[in-house]
């Protein structure tokens, strides 16, 4: 028996470069899923609710799949960071993150067409900024443009310098899908890692 199809419901250049680690050949679906907080939703509970979405949305229609949602929502202090989209919001939620932690709540779905079982798992990461000076701020954020991400930076990149530190059990769950609890729910549905 083959293994099934793995199918990744995320347009996310980030996110598909971190399953090619994986696993190189799979589906990307863009699963046009709102993305609005529902009120008195806690960040865990936010991130969890939109990658079961994302799975279950990217998986109408497709047979003998493991869908694969991810979703991944920062929190300052209790106030959830968006993707800034331009500039001077990212400016100020570096600003803001400046000498503070921020917590990365980075929720996985697998979802198998098959039998129509889902499994989760929620990824906590705490990121622990260093003091900024506004012009490294600005430097930063003029050399990597990180409009489209949680937080306003990329830790795979020049977002690294920002830290004093990052406490979690998988790096790769910041940067937005969490490859050991991946590669652990995947094995759980019998398909071949490494």
């Amino acid at each position: 028996m083959s293994a099934p199809r793995l199918v990744l419901g995320s347009t996310s250049r980030y996110r598909a470069e971190l399953l090619r680690r994986l696993y190189p050949h799979f589906d990307q679906r863009a699963p046009g899923t709102d993305e609005t907080a529902l009120p008195a939703e806690s960040p865990a509970e936010r991130a969890l609710r939109l990658a079961i979405a994302k799975a279950e949305a990217a998986a109408e229609g497709q047979a003998d799949a493991l869908i694969i949602g991810s979703d991944q929502v920062a929190e300052l202090d209790g106030t959830m960071l968006d993707k800034p989209g331009t500039i001077e919001r990212a400016h100020a939620q570096l600003t803001a993150s400046s000498g503070h932690a921020v917590q990365f709540h980075t929720a996985l779905c697998l979802l198998d067409t098959r039998t129509g079982e889902r499994h989760t798992h929620v990824d906590h990461t705490r990121v622990r900024f260093r003091a900024l000076t506004d012009s490294e701020i600005t430097r930063y954020i003029e050399r990597e443009q990180p409009l489209d991400c949680a937080g306003s930076f990329k830790c795979e990149g020049l977002g690294i310098s920002l830290f004093d530190g990052i406490d979690n059990e998988d790096p790769s769950a910041l940067i937005g899908l969490p490859l050991i609890a991946l590669a652990r729910l995947l094995r759980e549905a019998g398909f071949p890692l490494p």
